[in-house]
């Protein structure tokens, strides 16, 4: 806008300013108002988005496959190897009998060796029959071997081993590798004085004298007090 040429130079000079200061007024609206339309038009998108969710059908619910059955992994068993260390009861080395022929004398002696081994070992046996076919595998010689074979052919011929049981056993051995007349013979030496202590050392003769009144049946202790010499 043109100012008449008489205008005073203060008037035009304020006209001047506010003309500037209006035009700067009219670009901060301009500005503004094009944020305004900006952010009035996200404003709107957003809404409608909105909307259409809202107004939306909902989806159909989707069915979850059923979960797969798995068998739970095997439990092994512990092995032994891998178990808590026993501890085994340690035990002798048991001597075997000796080898037995057929003499009365030391039938005894054998008989005892194989209880004495029975007994501390059982474990070895689970039955008599074992027990009496172990004690007759000693049976090397003379009149034993011969005894054990006859007991053999009867179970050949028969189908059943003739002694059963480890009692039964017991009584034929001493019946045949005993002495007949041990009892009276043990009698006739504790009587006499053969069987005295003589030149042997106590221990010997106390075994000794031990064996023959057990042969001799005596058990009275004022009886074996006197025939202790």
């Amino acid at each position: 806008m043109s100012l008449p040429v008489d205008t005073p130079p203060a008037v035009a000079d304020a006209l001047g300013y506010l003309q500037h200061h209006l035009q700067e007024l009219t670009e901060r609206q301009n500005a503004s108002e094009h944020v305004i339309n900006n952010t009035l038009a996200d404003l709107t998108a957003q809404i409608q988005q909105l909307t259409q969710l809202i107004t939306a059908p909902a989806p159909a619910p989707t069915v979850a496959p059923p979960p797969l059955t798995t068998s739970p992994p095997p439990v092994n068993s512990p092995s032994p190897v891998l178990s808590a260390p026993t501890k085994q009861q340690t035990r002798p080395k048991l001597p075997s009998p000796p080898d037995f022929s057929s003499e009365q004398t030391s039938g005894r002696a054998f008989l005892n060796s194989c209880t004495l081994y029975l007994h501390l070992a059982p474990e070895q046996f689970s039955c008599d029959e074992e027990k009496i076919f172990w004690t007759l595998a000693f049976f090397k010689d003379g009149h034993a071997a011969r005894w054990s074979k006859n007991l053999f052919r009867q179970e050949a011929d028969t189908g059943v081993f003739p002694i059963q049981s480890w009692a039964d056993f017991e009584r034929h051995f001493q019946s045949q590798f005993f002495l007949v007349n041990a009892e009276a013979d043990a009698v006739n030496a504790l009587e006499g004085s053969s069987y005295y202590q003589g030149n042997r050392m106590v221990d010997d003769y106390l075994d000794c004298f031990l064996t023959l009144v057990s042969d001799a049946g005596y058990t009275d202790p004022r009886t074996l007090v006197v025939k202790f010499c």
